[in-house]
């Protein structure tokens, strides 16, 4: 991890300072995903199918969620192993049900004009659930269930396959404990574009989604986010890209807690960016050493080393400091573990997911604490916040006027029309006035 002492950088300095990884970004990655798009598009589900023998070396696969499957993986899995994800299935679907958003009540601005806010669950989501080097059936319950709560009607999953070419069993359990009916095995640019056209394959259609969810490397990333500048192409939930974890420390933390939870984000991937602050040089040097000792015995450390490399280890005068540096980078995972760890929340206004004192691991979040850890990366916490059931939802308003409220509004919304030079806007309001004269 690359050591700095934020008083010294200008703001040129600063802001290279918390930087993303390059590769994020690189011209290599948009043309390769700007190719399949157009292959996808041009050819349909034939080149979705040798995009995916190319790259995954498998083609692609529907797999039906039937009781004889799902009785199989839960066979594969310990009894413990299946009791974990069921639990955490069930405190996902608690969280998601209790901020399920709601209508709201009428609200009457002039006697007789009424509106309220409705939501209404879009129609196809497309749910992408990273595999790779390590199946993330996390995501597939922190995608699927708060789509079921919020009333999706087309749940479309698809995750990348193995190198056997068969799911992981708690990939299926975690899709039977969804609700799903089924799940392709699919990944890749090729999956979003699947999933942005529609296509037919040879175990079925993929249908074209309204909006497509879902963390991923970064081609994937870059796939969603292309997918959605094209016209009439789908929207998408966020930037969700490589993880991102920022941790925040003073010289009271549990270095080797802190050491642990910054590594649990860099042994994702190579992209995979980890960032320490701390108002104190022992805590950076303790932790650091700590990670050192820690990665000896790490099945994944030489993905982590990949990613410590793009890692910064940030000196700050004090905490408030530290909060105006994480709110810079706007992580998508932020740790404060502090002495006045609830106090400094206050100073948070950029952050995916806080986690607050010594206890509050990412780890939990990422898998059973209940909130959805697909988060916005790349800075995107700036201005938008993680996965709801809102996320699955659009609202609209519906307004009411009665006879009253068109002789008391319809005046004052002509006269402003006018105002603006738009005349068929204003006879419009006319007509409403004079109908109840």
């Amino acid at each position: 991890m690359k050591r700095i002492d934020w008083s010294s950088l200008d703001a040129a300095g600063q802001r290279a300072a918390l930087a993303r990884p390059s590769r994020r970004s690189e011209q290599g990655v948009t043309d390769v995903v700007r190719r399949i798009f157009d292959d996808v598009q041009s050819r349909g589900g034939a080149a979705v199918t040798e995009w995916s023998i190319k790259l995954d070396g498998a083609a692609p696969r529907r797999l039906a969620i039937t009781p004889e499957v799902v009785a199989s993986a839960r066979d594969q899995l310990a009894p413990a192993d299946t009791r974990a994800l069921r639990i955490a299935a069930e405190n996902v679907r608690v969280f998601h049900q209790a901020t399920l958003p709601a209508d709201t009540a009428l609200i009457e601005t002039t006697p007789g004009v009424t509106s309220k806010l409705v939501w209404r669950p879009i129609g196809a989501a497309g749910l992408y659930v990273p595999g790779g080097s390590a199946p993330l059936f996390s995501s597939l319950l922190m995608l699927a269930i708060p789509a079921g709560v919020a009333g999706v009607e087309t749940r479309v999953a698809v995750t990348p396959p193995s190198r056997s070419g068969e799911p992981h069993p708690a990939m299926i359990l975690a899709a039977a404990e969804a609700g799903l009916e089924a799940l392709w095995l699919l990944g890749g640019a090729q999956a979003i574009a699947a999933m942005t056209f529609g296509v037919t394959l040879e175990d079925g259609e993929i249908p074209a989604c309204d909006k497509l969810f879902g963390p991923g490397n970064a081609y994937v990333a870059e796939a969603k986010r292309y997918a959605s500048s094209l016209p009439g192409g789908p929207s998408q939930d966020m930037p969700a890209g490589p993880s991102e974890l920022l941790v925040i420390a003073d010289r009271d933390a549990d270095f080797e807690i802190a050491a642990a939870d910054l590594l649990s984000q860099a042994e994702h991937d190579a992209d995979a960016q980890v960032i320490l602050v701390s108002d104190s040089g022992t805590a950076i040097t303790e932790i650091l050493a700590e990670v050192e000792r820690q990665l000896e015995t790490l099945p994944r450390a030489e993905i982590a080393r990949a990613s410590l490399a793009e890692a910064r280890a940030i000196r700050v005068r004090d905490m408030a400091e530290a909060c105006r540096v994480s709110n810079l980078y706007g992580p998508e995972h932020l740790a404060i573990q502090t002495v006045d760890a609830a106090d400094l929340v206050a100073s948070i206004r950029a952050a995916g997911a806080v986690f607050v004192g010594r206890n509050a691991a990412e780890t939990l979040g990422d898998y059973a604490a209940g909130p959805s850890h697909v988060l916005p990366t790349d800075g995107g916490a700036r201005t938008l916040g993680g996965i709801t059931t809102a996320s699955f939802m659009t609202s609209m308003s519906v307004q009411t006027v009665s006879d009253k409220g068109a002789a008391a509004l319809a005046p004052v919304a002509a006269r402003l029309a006018r105002m603006e030079g738009l005349e068929a806007h204003a006879r419009a309001a006319d007509l409403r006035a004079e109908a109840v004269q």
